[in-house]
């Protein structure tokens, strides 16, 4: 079978992200309800083994690495390690920015393979002003995830320069872009104070897409909840923010601003519910609770003591009826659809995507007359076709780019609208998970992260010749 392939140009950053259409109905043309069909062939083609044993990729496209683990950067602090979740906005001159994560603990001196931004035995942090390091830690030992940003020329396909954005918070995983420039980034814990911790851990935290703007005064944003957070998706007509949780039995969860674009000011948090099947479980760990394809109608929960100090914010909501995932992970809004991941999710726990696409009264009173709905875009249970699925992205085409967390074979694969999937790049170096798949505004380029390997890579290549 073969996809379509879009009108669309290639436009900016959101611009394109809100004209991707990802429909759902030939998804039991793929998969049928009670099994699957062999992988089609479709995509780009099959995958070329790269002569330096790093990223295998389709004929015709090439990769860049453009910036590595424990490289010096503009700013004169170390580039850290464990890429993790990442987004691009336009840039000045016609750079491409990206806002990146990094996935990192804290520890002095670093872990071999984990360097922080401020050297082996953190002897850069005293270039900082103590304000702008949200947990500076005991004896010396600063939390050292955080967010790096970076300057990217798509016309010649070099890296302008590179920065520390945001710094002391701890296990930064995924996060998302906003329509209003910046990026949230996402604390994957709930470490408390104490054992080296001055500051409480698992919030969100909002970096501005800008080249020049320094590291940011770090300010958590309690009220979108104390949780292992992963990813976040914004609805841009309301503001609304989407969460998604790493735990095995997490939950989904929206965030509605008191004032749209003002995060800091506080909100409602609330948790997904399926309308008439309260506290429903749908992992499908035994069996077939939920099939592809089938919209299911949703409300939405008050969640109340948001910080959960008791790291019980997912338990009270399944209990108030709240629906039970499989570890949420990579989430992204596209088409008025908002999808996301579940790694774990399926009776052979290989993972899921999943769609939610708004009410058209989303967050107001009138929500009832119209419910959000949720459905399962794609289910493999076959683990040559994805293995665990974790952060992901749309294509200026119309497909979604999703990134393999597995079992140490990675890959790159495409899921097309009518959720056939292909693969479109492979980790050859080793154990070690893709993360922070996006495009560039002009659509030229795509970034993704090799975690393990502490790479970041541009791949440019024939996008128009997929089939």
């Amino acid at each position: 079978m073969t996809a379509p392939q879009s009108a669309l140009s290639r436009r900016s950053f959101f611009g394109a992200a809100a004209g991707i259409s990802l429909g759902l109905t030939g998804l039991r043309r793929s998969y049928g309800l009670d099994g699957l069909l062999p992988a089609p062939a479709f995509g780009f083609g099959p995958l070329v083994d790269d002569p330096e044993a790093l990223l295998a990729l389709p004929e015709g496209f090439s990769y860049t690495v453009i910036s590595r683990a424990g490289e010096l950067m503009s700013d004169g602090f170390y580039v850290p390690a464990r890429h993790d979740g990442m987004a691009t906005f336009p840039g000045p001159d016609g750079f491409t920015l990206l806002v990146r994560n990094h996935e990192m603990n804290r520890g002095s001196p670093a872990v071999p393979g984990r360097l922080g931004a401020f050297g082996n035995d953190n002897e850069l942090l005293e270039r900082l002003d103590p304000g702008t390091v949200y947990d500076i830690g005991d004896g010396g030992r600063p939390a050292l995830g955080g967010t790096t940003t970076l300057l990217f020329d798509t016309r010649e396909q070099r890296l302008v320069g590179h920065r520390l954005s945001l710094a002391g918070t701890l296990v930064n995983c995924a996060g998302g872009p906003t329509p209003w420039g910046s990026w949230i980034s996402c604390e994957e814990t709930v470490d408390a104070v104490g054992q080296g911790r001055l500051q409480d851990h698992g919030y969100n935290f909002e970096v501005p897409a800008t080249w020049d703007g320094g590291v940011v005064t770090p300010v958590p944003l309690k009220a979108m909840g104390r949780f292992r957070h992963e990813a976040v998706a914004v609805h841009p007509a309301s503001g609304i923010v989407y969460e998604t949780e790493d735990r095995s039995d997490s939950l989904i969860y929206r965030f509605i601003p008191d004032r749209p674009g003002e995060l800091a000011r506080g909100g409602r948090l609330q948790a997904l519910r399926i309308l008439d099947q309260p506290s429903m479980d749908t992992r499908n760990w035994d069996g077939q609770t939920v099939r592809p394809g089938l919209p299911l109608a949703v409300a939405w929960i008050d969640m109340s003591d948001v910080e959960a100090p008791d790291d019980d914010l997912r338990l009270r909501g399944f209990e108030a009826g709240a629906a039970r995932f499989a570890r949420g992970e990579g989430m992204w809004w596209a088409n008025n659809t908002v999808y996301f991941a579940c790694t774990d999710g399926g009776d052979a726990r290989k993972g899921q995507i999943w769609s939610y696409v708004p009410s058209p009264y989303e967050g107001t009173s009138r929500e009832s007359e119209e419910p959000g709905t949720v459905e399962l875009f794609i289910e493999p249970n076959d683990g040559t076709l994805c293995e665990n699925a974790d952060n992901l992205t749309a294509a200026p085409w119309g497909d979604l780019i999703v990134c393999e967390d597995g079992t140490g074979d990675d890959y790159l694969f495409g899921v097309t609208p009518a959720g056939e999937m292909y693969k479109f790049g492979h980790n050859q170096a080793g154990n070690g998970e893709f993360a922070g798949s996006c495009f560039s505004p002009d659509g030229t380029t795509l970034f993704v992260n090799m975690q393990n390997q502490g790479l970041t890579v541009a791949i440019t290549g024939p996008w128009e010749q997929k089939v």
